[in-house]
């Protein structure tokens, strides 16, 4: 029969940690309001300068690529992946979703040959990895959301990648993170940032050429000022939609526990209760036995 006392500690325990569950669900939902306008806001802008990047780059010659723009070479390349977690845990699968995507991938490209390196926004994987790839370690970027700016994306992550692709340090840039579907759902995305993904323009027809906007000067000075700014708004938009993805899991993991302890505390409670019930009746067995002694 368990302890009255013990059942008590765990019942007081239980209750600490449902009220500690709940404070940190309306917190994280009060975050997931402002973070999520945050990433629909940036989502056009994406869109908008990739799809851009898109059309000029059909309108310059091949021979003209870019650096940012051109085709890595062929056979075993330099892969740098940025890797998007959290700060903190308590988010349910958040953090171990972008964990077991980045071990698959890392096994995947070394098996091709592929020279791999790594740069961590968030402390979450890092920590989780560092022993098993601290030497393909570069970079790693913590607190970035607690003030989440534009201008802290392009100085702090952008600006580095940028410098570390100029002196060829890497020939890809990929992208890993959690994309903010709604408060219940995540999904992981793989993006390609550097060189900027081009799809074949082959087979455009006469009224999209027609419609084509005009460049001043030209489309090649305009596209070599928009792929560098395209590398550090791709970065704040993954930024945006992993910190609202994580507030959302951070929401529903912690309504998961508030409600998981209040069951919890009702079956504590019926344990304790029976237990309480079964001492006083022996209790009152002892007594009742002890009286008929005494009066045989």
């Amino acid at each position: 029969m368990a302890n009255l006392k013990h059942l008590r500690n765990r019942i007081r325990s239980v209750n600490n940690t449902r009220q500690i569950t709940k404070a940190m669900k309306m917190v994280s939902a009060a975050k997931l309001r402002r973070s999520q306008e945050r990433a629909l806001a940036t989502r056009p802008y994406s869109l908008r300068i990739r799809a851009m990047i898109q059309r000029l780059a059909t309108l310059i010659p091949a021979d003209n690529a870019l650096p940012l723009l051109s085709r890595p070479p062929e056979g075993a390349r330099k892969i740098h992946l940025v890797i998007y977690t959290a700060d903190r845990g308590l988010c349910g699968s958040f953090n171990s979703s972008i964990i077991r995507a980045t071990r698959a991938r890392i096994a995947q490209l070394t098996q091709q040959g592929h020279t791999v390196s790594l740069t961590f926004v968030g402390r979450k994987a890092h920590d989780v990895l560092k022993r098993q790839f601290g030497a393909l370690t570069r970079d790693v970027h913590v607190g970035l959301t607690r003030n989440l700016t534009f201008e802290s994306a392009e100085r702090i992550v952008a600006a580095k990648l940028l410098a570390d692709f100029e002196t060829g340090q890497f020939d890809e840039c990929h992208l890993v993170y959690n994309a903010f579907k709604s408060a219940m759902t995540q999904e992981l995305t793989w993006r390609q940032l550097i060189p900027a993904p081009v799809e074949n323009s082959a087979g455009a027809d006469d009224e999209e050429v027609l419609s084509s906007p005009l460049f001043e000067p030209d489309e090649e000075t305009v596209l070599a000022a928009l792929l560098p700014r395209n590398i550090a708004v791709q970065i704040f938009q993954a930024l945006a939609e992993s910190n609202a993805a994580e507030h959302a899991a951070r929401m529903t993991a912690m309504d998961n526990a508030v409600r998981n302890a209040g069951e919890m505390l009702k079956k504590l409670n019926i344990k304790y209760n029976r237990t309480r019930q079964a001492a006083i009746t022996t209790e009152l067995m002892e007594i009742i036995g002890g009286s008929e002694s005494l009066k045989g």
